[in-house]
């Protein structure tokens, strides 16, 4: 599986509750437990957006997953490499 980088545009995320981002990742849990070859690794929460991470044999079934949840996903980005402080030492 290749790892990859979804963008989700939702205006006041950085405000929501500690409620409502249990209820949108249980929702997330239960769609992806009835799909193959596509697993969430983990979501940073900004201000205005969601930056996700997850690991699919095919960006397709990450759109599969947003429509079947009802998240937006305004742009999927397959990760060529990572860098970090390390590599530049």
């Amino acid at each position: 599986m290749d790892r990859y980088v979804i963008e989700r545009e939702l205006p006041g995320a950085g405000r929501l509750s500690e409620q409502e981002l249990h209820d949108i990742s249980a929702k997330s849990n239960e769609v992806l437990a009835g799909m193959n070859d596509v697993e969430w690794v983990e979501s940073y929460v900004s201000d205005d957006k969601l930056y996700c991470v997850y690991d699919a044999a095919d960006p397709a079934l990450i759109a599969e997953h947003a429509e079947r949840g009802g998240f937006p996903c305004d742009r999927i980005s397959q990760v060529r490499t990572t860098i970090s402080p390390a590599t530049g030492r």
